[in-house]
């Protein structure tokens, strides 16, 4: 694994601390931060609902500080989740795990700012850009990453748009979709689609641009569409978009070898840096 840059780090490190305020309160439980939404939907990956450590405190945190985040979790009905950098945190790790929840690694990757990511192909009729926050397609496109998470893997899938469709309504329902346009409008994000002919979202992307620096996410195909490049296509234009907006810092999770294959291609290389996740939504 290539050693991740102090610069870098502190970047990725301001960035997971910073982007979440954006959408939600924070309380403090000593050495732990824990991000409560103010609203309902998902405005940020899965929550924001996440408990994070403190910086500089992390030594600090005991099973008692660990308990107390679950507890007001459970009594805000969030997933119990935790997310941080391995090397912020190193010893937090067991900790988490001692207190019985699963900890799983989501190596990280970023661009070399100077590396130029050209347009890649996307097949014939179908178009790929940023969406609005009134773009009919809205509802659909935050929908596709349900199916395509539920069916991960790159191999072509069962999901189709009868599906899509079906849970775009739920999202309508819900107030996911109400939530996410004020995000959109305002720029803290940014939902990249490729769309067929007749409008339907076949892959979507997205990211939260903060201070110069991002995360791209949430990048998925509906499984029915997949073998298409429709993926990098999501990715090369997320890049684009991102940079065309003023960020220099681009970095992304994966939890997968053959999507870290397809990052590479474009141009990401591994960092250092590792994020660990106990019960958080998929991100990427």
């Amino acid at each position: 694994m290539r050693h991740v840059s102090e610069t870098l780090r502190a970047r990725v490190e301001r960035y997971y601390t910073t982007v979440p305020s954006l959408f939600a309160d924070v309380e403090e439980y000593g050495p732990l931060r824990l991000f409560v939404r103010r609203e309902p939907g998902a405005p940020y990956y899965g929550g924001p609902g996440h408990a994070q450590p403190v910086k500089g405190r992390a030594a600090a945190i005991g099973a008692a500080d660990i308990a107390r985040v679950r507890a007001r979790q459970r009594e805000l009905g969030v997933p119990e989740a935790f997310e941080w950098l391995a090397e912020s945190a190193p010893a937090l790790r067991a900790g988490i795990e001692n207190s019985g929840l699963p900890v799983l690694e989501r190596p990280l990757m970023a661009l070399d700012p100077d590396h130029r990511v050209d347009p890649h192909p996307a097949p014939d009729g179908v178009t790929v850009r940023a969406l609005t926050a009134d773009d009919p397609c809205l509802p659909a496109a935050l929908a596709l990453p349900r199916l395509a998470f539920a069916d991960e893997g790159t191999a072509v899938g069962a999901a189709d748009r009868a599906e899509l469709a079906a849970v775009a309504g739920e999202l309508s329902a819900d107030g996911t979709v109400e939530t996410v346009r004020p995000a959109l409008r305002a720029g803290h994000k940014a939902l990249v689609a490729a769309l067929a002919p007749d409008g339907t979202p076949l892959a979507v992307g997205h990211f939260h641009p903060m201070d110069g620096t991002t995360e791209i996410g949430g990048i998925g195909t509906l499984p029915s569409a997949r073998r298409q490049g429709l993926a990098a296509a999501v990715t090369a234009a997320l890049v684009a978009h991102a940079r065309d907006h003023g960020v220099r810092t681009v970095f992304l999770a994966h939890a997968q070898d053959s999507v870290a294959r397809m990052y590479s291609r474009l141009g990401f290389r591994p960092a250092g840096c590792t994020l660990l996740i106990a019960d958080q939504p998929a991100r990427s």
